[in-house]
């Protein structure tokens, strides 16, 4: 924790004060002081700036993004992107992402001023005209979709669309802007606008632990097959038009594949289902690819049919090894099996002869623009230079791309397709860019590399794939996907997009969740916290509870709202209410001495499953019972009510499986107010019959303290249900989604517990063995609450109310 900091003149100012002169939220100043590093970036950013003594809110939301997200490899350029920040040159955040971009290409280079102004957009002024304007365009572009959906459309795609138009345009007033049209357009809602289609009854709390419900969502019938024939045609109708590509100079191509092209299609692969999961290898896998898994691998299995594992692994910068390892071990933790597991780099012969060949045919040309100028041409809709340059000297130079002969950034092969289109992803799109980097598969063969607009067709033709399945964000490309495989007459697979799987509490993009590993957000890929695989794995969730819920979400296209997160934990709570054993321990003890009994110890019998049958030992298992137990803190108050079944000063509770006991005394400490001891007797005839049933564990010989295990509690990461929306996303972490305790008390049966068992403990919730136990001390991770505990407020729940048996 940073408490002041030394500034100029020697004299001592505490961060807090100083990040709230800057005009930053009070939440986000103390939060931010919990991270040494960001604060020692800020307050340097600060004093960098000159602002001291303070500046607007809008200066001081931007120097705190410089502060958390200016790239490391340029920092000798950030006193100068400061001063465009304090003068308002620089103003807006997509402004100074774009600053981010230009720099770190730049690196320690110098910098050129006017390049770096009009990669920024400095000095571009967007009015309310213009950003009127490209609404009614989107709206346009959108108008079939915004009748048939009406309010209830993805304002936020529609803000995108807008913005790609428009980059340096405010998002606040694009979205003024929609929404005023939505109403111009569709007229006051009607009452079906209204309706909320995702609203529940309430439903009403249950108090005691004996009669905990699990609330169940309406499941899908077992009967429905989410991989129907509506859906997903069989191979053999792959010749019918579903796709029409539009051009603004050539007639409608309408995609599909000749009869000819499907007979052999369907004559290599026997008229089986080929699908793949074609995951990037540079990142860890998280829930959102368990979806795209379950609609990949399930297809294929649903039909029959073979699924590859192919490695998109067309940028070698980005990926590792690490990865690749990674994905292999998690399909198969997943329960899926590949059919093959192939990489795009395996076709990388394939491709680049195809893209001479394209080259040939008149639909491929050597471009030498910049990126910045390949931006500029696109947003105005402008061939470029080079475009109709004659086709041999394009041969001959992307020849000499792929000798080595060319400089990384000074040439890329571009697709000839349509930059009068109305879709941006028909605009000359990269087929071929220069990196004089060795690749991780294909070693040091090339230094030109496909792109995934070119490559990923391709190779779901070369692999006879009959549907090639993908998340609705790649809807767009679908033009480009048709249009190369038919100007080299491919085999032409059957292409459908489905909604992507976005959880409330989270995020999922790889960008996010790279920053919060590496900047120590969380403890790695597989905290426990974070919906990776690697980390739901971790935390104790099963792959088949994973794959429940993702069968429960189904296979559709609506892309409209987040899934909330307690509908995972329901199916995680449905299969260990039935697989874990329960095991009593006790996270926050306190020391209950029984007077009237001996120092003696017994062995009671406690049950690992709720009915076990009496016939069975294996249903049981031993508990030591002596005169010292502990007990949960929360479970004794000094004031009883009506209400609370705990003990309290003279009441009875019942130790469960064991014997009645009533308060006596209470021992304080020194302040008298801290709770030391509790002294009770036993009833060893069990003739009282007390409401309250309370967990427990006993010392197992006179003076020598129970198991002490660490248990780790986790709760949501983030605070809000959509923090990737959020500008300073970052500010919104849960500073309670971790809570550790140190010395719980465990029974002896766990003590050789393995890591990955899972047990319940009794009144706490579902809890997992985690890998950093070691054999002088276990650690247990909380994988799920007894029941759903968000929305009632408060941190994480330690424990559950108690009731009546």
């Amino acid at each position: 924790m940073v408490g002041k900091t030394q500034i100029e003149g020697g004299t001592a100012e505490n961060p807090v004060d100083l990040f709230l002169k800057i005009g930053l939220e009070e939440t986000t100043a103390k939060n931010t002081v919990s991270n040494n590093k960001v604060t020692a970036n800020l307050i340097a950013v600060i004093h960098e700036a000159g602002v001291t003594d303070g500046c607007n809110r809008t200066v001081g939301n931007l120097l705190y993004t410089v502060a958390t997200k200016f790239p490391a490899n340029a920092l000798v350029h950030r006193p100068t992107l400061l001063k465009y920040i304090v003068s308002s040159k620089i103003k807006t955040p997509a402004q100074l992402e774009a600053a981010f971009l230009f720099l770190e290409a730049a690196a320690s280079d110098e910098l050129h001023v006017g390049d770096f102004e009009h990669a920024c957009g400095v000095g571009i002024e967007v009015t309310l005209v213009d950003i009127v304007n490209a609404v009614d365009e989107v709206f346009e572009e959108h108008k079939t979709t915004i009748t048939e959906e009406r309010y209830r459309i993805n304002v936020g795609k529609l803000v995108s669309c807008v913005r790609k138009k428009l980059p340096w345009a405010d998002s606040k007033i694009i979205k003024q802007t929609i929404d005023t049209k939505l109403s111009e357009v569709l007229g006051e809602k009607t009452d079906a606008d209204l309706k909320d289609p995702s609203k529940k009854k309430k439903e009403k709390a249950v108090k005691a632990e004996e009669k905990v419900v699990i609330e169940e969502p309406k499941l899908p019938k077992e009967e429905m097959n989410p991989y129907s024939l509506s859906t997903f045609p069989s191979p053999e109708d792959n010749f019918k038009v579903h796709t029409e590509v539009h051009f603004s100079d050539r007639p409608v191509l309408r995609a599909c594949n000749s009869k000819e092209v499907l007979e052999k299609h369907l004559k290599r692969t026997k008229g089986k289902v080929f699908t793949r999961f074609p995951p990037e290898p540079n990142g860890y896998l998280h829930i959102g690819h368990a979806k795209a898994m379950f609609v990949d691998f399930g297809l294929a299995e649903d039909r029959n049919g073979y699924c590859y594992l192919r490695y998109d692994d067309t940028n070698p910068e980005a990926e590792k090894k690490e990865y690749i390892d990674h994905i292999e071990e998690i399909v198969g933790w997943m329960g899926w099996k590949p059919f093959k597991i192939t990489y795009t780099s395996d076709y990388f012969q394939e491709l680049y002869e195809l893209a001479v060949e394209l080259i040939r045919r008149g639909y491929a040309y050597v471009d030498h623009q910049t990126p910045e100028e390949i931006k500029e041409y696109r947003d105005k809709k402008m061939n470029s230079p080079w475009r109709d340059r004659p086709i041999k000297e394009s041969l001959d130079l992307f020849e000499e791309m792929k000798q080595g002969k060319i400089e990384e950034g000074k040439a890329t092969l571009r697709m000839k397709q349509d930059m009068q289109s109305d879709n941006f992803n028909m605009y000359d799109l990269i087929a071929y860019r220069i990196k004089f980097v060795p690749h991780p598969h294909a070693g040091d063969k090339w230094c030109i590399y496909p792109s995934y607009d070119y490559a990923h067709c391709i190779v779901d033709s070369l692999e006879d794939i009959t549907h090639s399945l993908c998340t609705l964000e790649f809807e767009t490309r679908r033009a480009s996907y048709y249009w190369l495989l038919h100007v080299l007459d491919l085999y032409q697979p059957y292409v459908w997009e489905y909604a992507r799987l976005n959880v409330t509490n989270n995020v999922m993009s790889k960008r996010k969740l790279n920053r919060l590993v590496t900047e120590k957000y969380v403890d790695g890929w597989d905290d426990p916290r974070l919906l990776t695989l690697a980390g739901l794995r971790r935390r104790g969730v099963t792959a088949s509870s994973i794959n429940s819920f993702v069968r429960e979400i189904g296979i559709t296209r609506s892309d409209s709202s987040l899934v909330q997160i307690q509908k995972l934990e329901y199916h995680i709570r449905e299969e260990l209410n039935k697989a874990a054993p329960r095991m009593m321990v006790v996270l926050n003890p306190l020391k209950v001495v029984i007077t009237n009994m001996d120092d003696s110890i017994s062995e009671l019998d406690a049950k690992k499953w709720p009915n076990a049958p009496a016939e069975d030992p294996s249903s049981f298992y031993k508990v030591p019972f002596s005169k010292v137990v502990y007990i949960e803190q929360s479970d004794f108050r000094m004031k009883d009510s009506k209400d609370y079944y705990g003990l309290a000063p003279a009441k009875s509770v019942l130790l469960r499986y064991a014997f009645p006991i009533k308060c006596t005394e209470v021992i304080f400490g020194d302040d008298g107010e801290t709770i030391l001891e509790i002294r009770a007797e036993y009833d060893p005839t069990k003739s009282s019959k007390p409401k309250g049933v309370l967990h427990w564990v006993s010392e197992g010989s006179p003076g020598v303290d129970p198991l002490k295990v660490e248990v780790r509690l986790f709760d949501k990461l983030f605070n809000s249900e959509n923090p990737a929306e959020l500008e300073n996303w970052l500010d919104d972490l849960n500073p309670h989604s971790k809570v550790v305790i140190k010395d719980a008390y465990a029974v002896p049966s766990l003590k050789d517990a393995a890591v990955g068992e899972r047990f319940q403990f009794e009144r706490m919730g579902y809890f997992s063995v985690d890998s950093d136990s070691t054999p002088g001390k276990l650690v247990f991770n909380r994988i799920v609450t007894l029941r759903d505990t968000y929305g009632k407020g408060g941190g994480p729940i330690i424990s559950v109310s108690i009731g009546p048996t």
